[in-house]
């Protein structure tokens, strides 16, 4: 295994089961980049710091929402998945979750069922279709890391958010222009730095839900 994984994992007391999971995920990603190109980054290490590092550092966020919430069995939306970022890495750290990954392109759909096969993930779904064409589900974290502009994001996949959920967002630096085009139905009422090991880059996770009385 990889040592930065490894103590990455430990660090935020994850068991080695996890750890080994998340090895796996790099390799099966690798693997499968070779021949379906389904991410630019060619190099492993870079894969793991801007990938998997960078995936990992919402497992505080996520850990919080899990105990405020008290939710039995929180339900996960990433949308735009790609190949499987940040979804497939967090069915891996909180696999009491259901974690749905939906992408328009069917060969990143593909590999995110695979991985659910490979890695044991019953609590991982896979999704080929656009979010805002995709019958009405209902969840309580709705993900985006690389999709779109906020604005975008909150008005394609509304019709998803369950009533008291929330609009999780990845972004680099704090991205001030798309905060004043979010429609005024929505409310931002967190914006958290996020640090990533490794990866000399801005990034922050922004926090939307639908305003009171909307």
């Amino acid at each position: 295994m990889n040592i930065a994984l490894s103590s990455r994992c430990k660090e935020l007391g994850l068991s080695l089961q996890q750890a080994e999971q998340l090895q796996a995920y790099l390799d099966l990603l690798q693997k499968w980049n070779q021949v379906y190109n389904l991410t630019a980054l060619r190099d492993g290490e870079k894969m793991l710091t801007h990938h998997i590092f960078d995936s990992l550092s919402l497992f505080p966020s996520i850990k919080q929402f899990e105990t405020s919430s008290q939710k039995r069995l929180l339900r996960i939306l990433d949308v735009g998945s790609g190949a499987g970022l940040p979804g497939v890495v967090l069915a891996i750290i909180s696999p009491e979750a259901r974690v749905t990954c939906i992408d328009r392109i069917g060969k990143k759909a593909a590999f995110i069922q695979q991985a659910a096969v490979s890695l044991k993930l019953p609590n991982l779904a896979s999704v080929h279709a656009r979010v805002e064409q995709w019958p009405h589900q209902s969840f309580h974290l709705i993900i985006s890391r690389a999709f779109s502009s906020l604005a975008d994001f909150v008005q394609l996949s509304r019709q998803h958010l369950a009533a008291d959920g929330v609009w999780l967002a990845m972004k680099g630096k704090v991205p001030s222009d798309e905060l004043n085009e979010l429609p005024s139905w929505v409310e931002v009422f967190h914006v958290e730095p996020l640090q990533v090991p490794d990866l000399a880059a801005e990034r922050c996770l922004v926090w939307m839900r639908v305003g009171q009385g909307l």
